[in-house]
């Protein structure tokens, strides 16, 4: 397989996955001082991902697979 017939199905699936999954939640641990006295919070941090990012990123990888696979057919 080609390098760029590799990075368009790389785009292909990362769009996909930023339009199935519009939203990043991820858990973090930070500590926390009360009167004197050390804990540990859990905060939940959210990633967006707007669709056009998605969107964009499936275009250009079907694009850069059809560019390529043109470019070996002929």
């Amino acid at each position: 397989m080609k390098q760029s017939m590799i990075i368009g199905i790389i785009l292909i699936v990362l769009g996909v996955v930023g339009l199935v999954f519009p939203v990043i939640t991820y858990t973090t641990r930070e500590p926390v001082n009360f009167f004197g006295l050390q804990f540990t919070a859990e905060k939940q941090n959210t990633i967006l991902i707007p669709g056009i990012v998605g969107g964009l990123a499936l275009v250009g990888g079907i694009a850069v697979v059809l560019a390529s696979s043109r470019k070996s057919a002929a």
